[in-house]
């Protein structure tokens, strides 16, 4: 199996839980949040469901900058609707981003910058690897606030505790 492929594989695995787990995100709970210094319920499964856009970052060039690119916080979801569907749409793109990446040099230094200022250097497999890993943390994250909310957990790696009931 090459790296593009194990990446695939990867992120259809990682896609999966996260779908699983954004689809029990009760809708009239987006504004909660457990502490004053978290995210909402929302913008946690929010930021779950665009993560993926991570893999066209990283393989469209050799860098992000937050400032000089212009990211902007995105405004607070409406619905657990427009969750899901910015969810297929970032899932999607990274799909078909790690399908035309042949080609594309993986041990090639990537940097998330900010205002020009390179924060992070990896090879751009380690960058992808990071970011799928970045998912599970976030993942993980909504595990947590959905059990504070009493909300089953899905199992993601195999059954929760939830799924054995």
């Amino acid at each position: 199996m090459n790296t593009l492929s194990l990446f695939q594989s990867q992120l259809d695995t990682i896609a999966q839980g996260n779908l699983k787990i954004i689809e029990r995100v009760p809708e009239d709970k987006l504004l909660w949040k457990p502490h004053e210094k978290s995210m909402t319920l929302g913008r946690l499964a929010q930021h779950l469901a665009e993560l993926p856009h991570w893999m066209n970052r990283i393989l469209d060039k050799d860098h992000f900058d937050f400032v000089l690119d212009g990211f902007k916080v995105p405004a607070p979801p409406a619905s657990l609707q427009e969750i899901l569907d910015l969810y297929r749409t970032k899932y999607a793109a990274a799909k078909a981003a790690l399908a035309n990446a042949e080609g594309i040099n993986m041990d090639e230094e990537w940097q998330m910058r900010r205002n020009g200022t390179a924060f992070t250097k990896y090879p751009r497999a380690i960058a992808i690897n990071t970011q799928l890993d970045h998912m599970v943390h976030h993942r993980g994250q909504l595990s947590v606030y959905l059990r504070l909310l009493d909300v089953p957990v899905p199992g993601m790696f195999g059954p929760s505790a939830d799924d054995r009931h």
